[in-house]
């Protein structure tokens, strides 16, 4: 409250997701076609003469990774797995996250005070639900957990 009495009010969104889990990467070996070409990089005759860059296809995804960086064939392959592996990782946290993000903008909406769900008025001590259009007193009880009035228990 201020000097002449007026009571502040403030709005607040809150949204309930669900803890994410860890992204598990599994490779299945038959979701990969490896494809070793000549490289173009520096390296002399070795790398000119002899495939040793390699070439990766993630089947399912169709996601392609390519590494000469090496001078050996098994090199650029462990580093190309290594480099699809953390593609796939990003890409399956960014599919996560998009699904969060639409799970908490469907909770919060547009978060405008015409989207009020309940209201806790401490002076009046009275909680109401403007979905239901209903007032229970004694807020105290409700804030420390006593739900049975509010849930009709």
């Amino acid at each position: 409250t201020e000097r002449s009495g007026r009571i502040h009010t403030s709005t607040a969104t809150v949204s309930v997701l669900p803890a994410s889990s860890p992204v598990e990467i599994e490779i299945k070996p038959q979701d990969l076609k490896f494809e070793a070409y000549r490289s173009s990089s520096k390296g002399g005759q070795n790398v000119q003469k002899v495939e040793t860059a390699v070439r990766i296809l993630h089947i399912p995804t169709g996601l392609m990774v390519t590494c000469q960086e090496q001078r050996f064939q098994e090199q650029n392959r462990k580093k190309a797995t290594e480099i699809l592996k953390a593609k796939l990782y990003q890409m399956m946290q960014d599919q996560q996250k998009g699904t969060i993000d639409g799970l908490r903008a469907d909770q919060i909406g547009s978060g405008d005070r015409s989207e009020k769900i309940k209201t806790y008025n401490f002076p009046q001590n009275r909680l109401t639900d403007h979905r239901i259009n209903k007032s229970w007193y004694n807020l105290e009880e409700v804030i420390n957990g006593k739900l049975d009035k509010v849930l009709g228990v």
